[in-house]
């Protein structure tokens, strides 16, 4: 649970440090940035576990042009993530919408690519009860776009799961679907 009153005490003290704190346009900064991390960190993706009788087993499904907004967790920065993911059908399929609901619980938290494309692959196994998944991840990172070496780029990261790892082809269809080609 947030206090965002003490986040609120934080930020202003922060806004002090910085030598910020008699700017005007900063006189409630402070608590608008502790409701955005309390509404950030206490985000509720909904039901995320429905799922519905497959028409046909081992059917690839595959969701793309997931956006997600996530914060780098090494300097508090912003990452937008486009996250595609991709499983093979058991009996049982989820709800479209409960693919998005996935990735966007797991990115409203301080966090890595790395681990975001994961916990996606993580809990579309669990829910749907399979082994054959792949997440895709395309994320721009303002820790590098802002600081640092001060370029713009795009990290690519991947999972994948049992045909997709094993199956040249099931991984080559994936990639396909996921590019448009």
């Amino acid at each position: 649970m947030i206090d965002t009153r003490s986040v609120e005490i934080l930020i202003a003290e922060l806004l002090d440090q910085l030598g910020q704190h008699f700017r005007p346009g900063l006189h409630h900064t402070p608590a608008r940035v502790a409701r955005f991390w309390k509404e950030f960190l206490d985000y509720d993706p909904g039901n995320i576990d429905v799922t519905f009788e497959s028409t046909s087993i081992d059917q690839m499904i595959v969701l793309t042009g997931i956006r997600v907004y996530s914060m780098c967790e090494h300097h508090l920065l912003p990452m937008t993530c486009d996250v595609s993911i991709g499983y093979i059908s058991g009996p049982r399929v989820l709800g479209l919408s409960k693919l998005a609901r996935i990735a966007h619980k797991h990115a409203h938290k301080l966090q890595l690519q790395e681990r975001l494309t994961q916990e996606i692959a993580n809990d579309v196994s669990v829910l749907a009860n399979v082994k054959d998944v792949a997440v895709l991840i395309e994320g721009v990172h303002m820790c590098m776009v802002m600081r640092g070496i001060k370029t713009s780029g795009k990290m690519i990261t991947s999972e994948m799961r049992g045909k997709f790892r094993e199956s040249g082809p099931a991984r080559q269809e994936f990639l396909q679907l996921v590019k448009g080609v």
